[in-house]
């Protein structure tokens, strides 16, 4: 799975500029850092698996279409 990307040294320096300490400016960007790159993914991963579902539910919607109208079909025989 690709990852957002997540900008550590602009956020710690926006943080610094705001007064937080260096040390901890670091550190808050470290652990944003770590989550950002578990939790999100990037736009290019997310328009992939939209067009993975949609193939998958295209193709699923065709079956049960060709079924309908086998049943349809076998029924209007009898």
């Amino acid at each position: 799975m690709a990852t957002a990307t997540f900008d550590t040294l602009a956020f710690s320096e926006e943080l610094r500029a705001a007064g937080v300490p260096e040390v901890q400016a670091k550190a808050h960007a470290k652990a944003l850092s770590a989550i950002a790159n578990e939790k999100l993914v990037s736009q290019e991963y997310l328009d992939t698996r939209l067009k993975e579902l949609e193939y998958r539910l295209t193709l699923r919607l065709g079956g049960m279409m060709a079924a309908s109208v086998a049943v349809v079909a076998a029924l209007v025989k009898l």
